[in-house]
C-alpha cells in the first residue's frame, strides 16, 4: 500500500534505521516527529546496532504498540543482499519473539543508502514469504510505501512470487 506507516495501527511499524539508532530523516523522522521523545530515548539505550540487526522499541505516541528498528545495507558497502536478508529476517525474528500478529515493513535502504528498489522488492518479499511458511504469530505483513512508484514495484515482484 501507498502510505505514512506512522499512520497505522498495527502492533508494529519497521523504521529503516542507521547503526546509531538517530531518528533523523526520511520514515525515521516521521517516527520521531510523530511518536514523541521516548522511542528515541530507548533507542539511546540500545545503539549502536550493526547492519542486518534489529531492535524493537516502545511505539511512543505512535498508533504502532512498537517500532522494530532495522539496519539496512548502504549501496556500495558490500554483501548488500545478504545485510538486507538479515535485516528483514531479524526483524520478523522479533515480531515474533514478542508475540506481534500485526507488522508494516517500509522499503528498508531504499532511501538515503541508497539501495535499488527492484532489488529491495526482491529480497524483502522472497525473505518475508519464506519466514511466513513457518510456524508463527504473525498473522498481517504489510508493506506501507511512501509512494506509487516503490508500491509498483512491490506489487509486481509480489506477483512474480506468488
Amino acid at each position: 500500500m501507498v502510505g505514512d506507516i506512522t499512520d497505522l495501527a498495527v502492533d508494529a511499524i519497521v523504521n529503516a534505521a542507521n547503526g546509531q539508532l538517530i531518528l533523523g530523516g526520511g520514515v525515521a523522522g516521521a517516527i520521531r516527529q510523530k511518536g514523541g521523545p521516548a522511542i528515541q530515548a530507548e533507542c539511546n539505550t540500545r545503539a549502536p546496532i550493526g547492519v542486518g540487526q534489529a531492535v524493537i522499541t516502545t511505539g511512543g505516541d505512535l498508533k504502532a504498540h512498537y517500532v522494530i528498528h532495522a539496519v539496512g545495507p548502504r549501496m556500495g558497502e558490500g554483501d548488500e543482499e545478504h545485510k538486507l536478508q538479515q535485516a528483514t529476517l531479524n526483524t520478523l525474528k522479533l515480531a515474533d519473539e514478542y508475540n506481534l500478529s500485526s507488522l508494516a515493513f517500509c522499503a528498508i535502504s531504499t532511501g538515503i543508502f541508497g539501495y535499488p528498489k527492484e532489488n529491495c522488492a526482491r529480497i524483502m518479499l522472497t525473505e518475508t514469504i519464506r519466514y511466513l511458511k513457518g510456524t508463527i504469530s504473525l498473522k498481517k505483513v504489510i508493506f506501507c510505501l511512501y509512494d506509487q512508484n516503490t508500491c509498483d514495484i512491490f506489487s509486481r515482484r509480489l506477483g512474480l512470487l506468488i
